[in-house]
């Protein structure tokens, strides 16, 4: 039944409140975002999300917000769901490192979720900037894909630093090597093909070097230096959640998974944010920039059953008021749903699907029947004034809905009135009219 037809209290809080935007271009004047300075007041850490990735308006809305946010509020690190092991390199190239063409190389293997424009932008930023923004990545390796973009950099260090070691790294890059690709989608299937002896054999390495590295931290130290410790620690954390993540997704497929087992990638997630957070000069602040069911507040629900505790609910008990969630969602037109494909390059397939009208209840029907386009609203202020009631409580999450008290999930929505799915890969995806989500978020 279309939302229009049900009378949302929050619609009519949102007409008085909400505050229209005037662009999408992420090189246009940035006068109409001034409002959301006030909004997000001193936060140190302002999460920027988006209900599904590869859609072109989320892409050229973060764009805009992340220049407005470097240019007139100060930020100076944009931290990306991108893995941690895989953003120094990239984060040098930000800094002036090597030639414009070299960006490609570095990124020909990820998937496209929209950090190559930021990056460039970064770049032509920093050439003249004052003080530079830098760049940060906080996923686990090849968003769940391979342990490799973690451990050979672990074996490079302990070839310096602890040369004992090094049969071990090599047996857990061998079996690591067996079932790697591009995507948890790829190789987590590819994963429980392994043989059980494999697959516990390369947990225990990880587990066994893991306890290595923090009770010898002293030695490890001392025959370098705490930064190169740091980084080689934290890529080697890296490489033990998304071991992990293989069994809970397996888990989570096959019907039998713990309860919200799918959490181990966000708490990572969570900890590189304040790993980055931590060893950055005081006063410090950061754009996050990943999708809404990594940066909300409230646990992730499908069906009533708890799937996983997200990096914003981690970040929000650390930081406080610190840390700013700010959605990104869409009235109408179409979205990206990511479905199970081993024979796709990326291990999922893109689907180009069509919206149905918003759900009654749900945050998209409240901007649809309150008549907004382009706008932004103030869910910190809607959660402490009169604003008709509990407000939402669902939000799109690709062509499905989370359940979820939105007031409470996210600080701040930003309502686009249509979305697109953008060209991937140089291909379009597959046009259908309905199809359920069938990944969380990608």
């Amino acid at each position: 039944m279309p939302a229009s037809l049900h009378h949302d209290p929050f619609a009519d809080w949102l007409r008085g409140h909400a505050v229209p935007l005037t662009h999408l271009d992420p090189g246009a004047p940035l006068d109409d975002l001034e409002p959301l300075g006030d909004v997000i007041g001193g936060a140190r850490v302002v999460a920027i999300g988006e209900n599904s990735h590869f859609i072109t308006e989320f892409s050229l809305m973060r764009r805009r917000i992340l220049r407005f946010l470097a240019e007139r509020c100060g930020f100076t690190v944009l931290a990306f769901e991108y893995g941690f092991s895989e953003g120094f390199p990239l984060d040098a190239w930000a800094q002036g490192e090597g030639t414009d063409d070299d960006l490609s190389a570095h990124l020909a293997a990820a998937i496209p979720v929209g950090v190559d424009e930021p990056l460039r932008w970064m770049r032509r930023h920093n050439a003249t900037a004052p003080k530079p923004v830098r760049f940060a990545g906080i996923d686990i390796p090849a968003a769940g894909g391979s342990l490799i973009p973690a451990l050979a950099p672990v074996a490079d260090y302990l070839r310096q630093i602890d040369p004992e070691t090094l049969p071990a790294v090599r047996t857990a890059m061998r079996i690591a090597g067996s079932f790697a690709g591009p995507s948890a989608a790829s190789a987590a299937p590819a994963w429980t093909r392994l043989a059980t002896a494999e697959q516990d054999a390369l947990s225990a390495i990880l587990m066994r070097l893991l306890i290595r590295f923090r009770a010898v931290a002293p030695l490890y130290v001392s025959r370098g230096d705490q930064l190169g410790y740091d980084i080689a620690l934290r890529r080697l954390e890296a490489a033990c959640h998304a071991d992990y993540g293989f069994r809970a997704m397996a888990g989570l497929y096959a019907g039998n998974g713990l309860t919200a087992d799918t959490s181990a990638r966000d708490v990572y997630m969570a900890g590189s944010v304040l790993w980055h957070l931590e060893r950055s000069e005081p006063g410090t602040r950061i754009v996050l920039a990943a999708h809404n069911a990594h940066i909300q507040k409230e646990p992730i629900s499908f069906n009533g059953h708890l799937t996983g505790l997200p990096m914003g609910q981690y970040l929000h008990s650390a930081l406080g008021d610190d840390y700013f969630a700010l959605a990104l969602t869409s009235t109408a037109g179409h979205t990206a749903d990511m479905r199970p494909d081993e024979d796709a390059r990326f291990g999922f397939a893109i689907d180009d699907t069509a919206l149905e009208p918003p759900e009654p209840g749900s945050v998209e029907a409240a901007f649809a029947d309150a008549g907004l386009g382009l706008s932004l609203a103030d869910a910190r202020r809607a959660r402490t004034r009169d604003s008709g009631g509990a407000g939402p409580d669902r939000i799109r999450i690709q062509s499905a809905y989370v359940h979820t008290p939105v007031l409470d999930a996210f600080d701040g929505i930003l309502n686009t009135p249509i979305s697109t799915v953008a060209d991937v890969d140089g291909g379009k995806p597959a046009a259908v009219e309905t199809s359920p989500a069938t990944s969380q978020d990608g």
